[in-house]
């Protein structure tokens, strides 16, 4: 059993950064996919960034060039660093993961077993 705690959020103005961490716990944390999806209000929850289980990251297009997915197996933690935030990435962001081995993260949201509550991200023009 894994359980993800999301922190990090909070209100940034246009252009501004955050960095968002997931803390796991339970076992095999340096086995687990890691996802980060992220929810608008009145949009369906979107992939935004994943960490493999062999640590190999992959993002979503809107998120080349601005966002990092990154984690550190000593503090059981996934961040995701975004950069240059706009109005539109102004949702609820929550992590995912899973131990499911597949040849890339999966960006449906039933390839994951386990969810955090999520942290509220809003930018501010």
């Amino acid at each position: 059993q894994v359980q993800l705690v999301e922190s990090g959020g909070g209100l940034v103005q246009v252009g501004g950064s955050l960095r968002l961490s997931c803390a796991a716990s339970g076992p095999d944390f340096s086995v687990h996919t890691f996802t980060w999806f992220r929810q608008a209000p009145g949009k369906e929850r979107e992939f935004v960034a994943a960490t493999s289980w062999t640590w190999t990251p992959y993002y979503g297009d809107f998120a080349k060039g601005r966002f990092t997915i990154s984690r550190d197996s000593t503090k059981n933690t996934v961040y995701l660093e975004m950069n240059s935030l706009k109005p539109e990435d102004t949702a609820l962001y929550s992590c995912a993961a899973t131990l499911r081995r597949t040849l890339e993260p999966g960006r449906a949201l039933d390839d994951y077993d386990y969810w955090g509550q999520g942290t509220q991200v809003t930018v501010s023009s």
